[in-house]
């Protein structure tokens, strides 16, 4: 599933599409995580799209009438394994392409057309009006990790009476979001904090090094391009490389590259879970 660098990526790649007038929308296949709203080819119609903004893993595109004022705002969301491509306007359909907004192109360039493909269907295209933040999915989130309301305090009096793994504690977006289990598992080991230990436990010391990881580690990946493992590319079709750079995410019986001890691989709340018994205790 494409986590938080992943998204942020993709929504930079759609920033061309600032200010652009919608010239038509068109929905193949409604039957998503959510039907997509059947009024949006109304709605959008003519309408400029203003800001480009991102939420946890939702893309907020904000859209504005003729005279300025706005419009409201769409959410989408990858799913699992769904991709927004920004493409030619005439690029030819594929059988996962279930919905387009076709531009009119601004200062003599070409149109071109935001595309959700998505073979698994859990992606979501939905309208959130005009007060997006008080949308039923973005009201209960988060903070964002990179943001300076996400410290080492907050952590702690977050922490202090969760008796789960820490691992599952930092994944839940009510406490913050974006931190998926790719990532998860990577600010984990450079924190030097095992999974398995009871978020309650864990020190206001410890706190401030896994939320300095946190923030590291997601803005590594971001500078990478995000990590393409299945699915995931960007707008412009192109693949992150994090990947490449991870510690332990997907490495298991692999050497460990600080102490050459083989990586192990657990399940904690369902997901596979990688760590160093040598350097995470």
């Amino acid at each position: 599933m494409p986590e938080l660098p992943e998204v942020e990526i993709t929504r930079r790649g759609l920033l061309p599409l600032l200010n652009q007038s919608v010239k038509n929308v068109v929905i193949r296949n409604a039957s998503m995580r959510w039907p997509i709203p059947a009024h949006l080819p109304q709605t959008l119609a003519n309408q400029t799209l203003t800001s480009i903004s991102r939420r946890a893993k939702y893309i907020l595109v904000e859209f504005a009438d003729d005279n300025k004022v706005t419009s409201g705002t769409l959410l989408l969301h990858l799913g699992m394994s769904g991709r927004i491509c920004l493409l030619d306007r005439n690029y030819p359909p594929e059988k996962h392409d279930h919905f387009d907004i076709e531009f009119n192109g601004i200062d003599r360039q070409p149109g071109r057309v935001l595309r959700l493909r998505d073979p698994r269907r859990f992606g979501a295209v939905l309208w959130a009006g005009l007060q997006p933040n008080q949308h039923a999915l973005l009201a209960p989130l988060g903070p964002e990790p990179l943001d300076d309301a996400f410290n080492a305090p907050y952590l702690k009096q977050q922490l202090a009476t969760r008796s789960a793994a820490i691992k599952i504690a930092i994944m839940d977006s009510h406490l913050v979001v974006g931190v998926g289990n790719i990532y998860a598992s990577e600010s984990l080991f450079r924190a030097r904090i095992h999974p398995e230990t009871p978020a309650k436990n864990v020190t206001l010391k410890q706190c401030e090094k896994l939320v300095a990881e946190i923030k590291s580690t997601l803005n590594d990946a971001l500078n990478a391009g995000g990590s393409s493992l299945r699915d995931f590319f960007g707008a412009d079709s192109n693949p992150g490389y994090f990947q490449q750079e991870h510690f332990v995410y997907g490495r298991k019986d692999e050497f460990c590259r600080v102490c050459s001890k083989p990586i192990k691989c657990i399940r904690l709340g369902q997901r596979s879970t990688f760590y160093c018994q040598s350097c995470q205790v």
